[in-house]
């Protein structure tokens, strides 16, 4: 370890041993908060699932004038559309 380090966990001990036992758990479980989040894999670096072709089939629908223009009363925010 290099010196600097030690001098951390020299500071960090330190001042552990002033705390109240209720402050040294939630000191405890924020630590184990830290271990946890920098063990786990980034999900950018998980291998992707592959898709399935045809899963929701069926489950969607799209209206018939899904690609007609709106109406005037919609953009003017006019009546019920």
């Amino acid at each position: 370890m290099t010196s600097q380090v030690v001098d951390t966990t020299s500071d960090l001990i330190a001042k552990l041993e002033t705390l109240p036992p209720e402050k040294l758990q939630q000191v405890l479980d924020f630590v184990e908060f830290l271990a946890q989040k920098y063990t786990q894999t980034p999900e950018s670096e998980q291998t992707p699932q592959k898709r399935v072709l045809g899963l929701n089939q069926g489950e969607i629908w799209m209206s018939d004038d899904f690609n007609e223009p709106l109406p005037d009363e919609f953009w003017l925010g006019e009546g019920e559309v």
